[in-house]
C-alpha cells in the first residue's frame, strides 16, 4: 500500500471518528430520555454497588452520564449527555466530550456517575465554564471493593466517580482530555 493511500485512509478514519464532536444535534437526547436512562442505570448501580447508595446518601448532588460512546484509531473521541440531580430532582444537563491521541484502537460504550460530596466541588462545576476532569476538585474513581471500607469518616474527597456498563473493546495508551459542560435541554 502506498504512503498516499495509507495517509488518505487514516485521514478518512480520523474524520469519521471525530465527526460526533461536531454532529452533537444528531446524538442529542431529550431531557426525558436522559432522565429515563439515568433512572434505569442508577437502579442497576445501587443493586450492583452497595457503596453507590452510601455515596448518594451523603452527596450534595450526582451527575449521571448513562451512556458515553468512545471510538478511535490513533485519534479518538468520546461523547455523552447526562443529568445533574440534587436529591431526586433533575436540576441541569451536561455533556462530556473528550479527544485522545496515541496508540489506541477500538470502540466502547460506558457510563459513569460523579458524586459531589461538598458544595465547593459542585459550585466549581458551574463557575468553571466547563469542568475539566483532572483539573480542579479532587476526583477518586472507585472500584467494586471500595464499599467494604466506606464510612462517613473515610469519605474525604470532593468527588467520587463510579464507572459502569462497559461494553466493547478499546485498547491502547494515549493522552486524553475530557471536559464536562452545561447544556440546555
Amino acid at each position: 500500500m502506498s504512503k498516499a493511500r495509507l495517509a488518505a485512509g487514516l485521514l478518512a478514519l480520523v474524520l469519521t471518528v471525530t465527526q460526533p464532536l461536531s454532529a452533537r444535534p444528531a446524538l442529542a437526547a431529550s431531557a426525558a430520555a436522559i432522565n429515563r436512562d439515568a433512572n434505569a442505570v442508577m437502579v442497576k448501580l445501587y443493586e450492583k454497588h452497595p457503596d453507590a447508595k452510601k455515596l448518594a446518601a451523603q452527596a450534595k448532588a450526582i451527575l449521571i452520564f448513562p451512556s458515553i460512546y468512545k471510538a478511535g484509531f490513533m485519534f479518538g473521541a468520546q461523547y455523552g449527555e447526562g443529568v445533574l440531580r440534587r436529591g431526586n430532582k433533575s436540576v441541569a444537563y451536561y455533556n462530556t466530550v473528550a479527544a485522545s491521541y496515541g496508540w489506541q484502537a477500538g470502540a466502547q460504550a460506558f457510563g459513569y456517575a460523579l458524586f459531589f460530596m461538598n458544595e465547593g466541588a459542585l459550585s466549581y462545576l458551574d463557575k468553571s465554564g466547563g469542568f475539566e476532569v483532572g483539573v480542579g476538585p479532587s476526583i477518586v474513581v472507585l472500584d467494586e471493593g471500595a464499599g467494604k471500607s466506606m464510612t462517613s469518616s473515610t469519605l474525604t474527597q470532593d468527588i467520587y466517580a463510579l464507572i459502569f456498563d462497559q461494553t466493547g473493546l478499546m485498547a491502547g495508551a494515549g493522552l486524553q482530555g475530557s471536559k464536562i459542560s452545561k447544556i440546555e435541554k
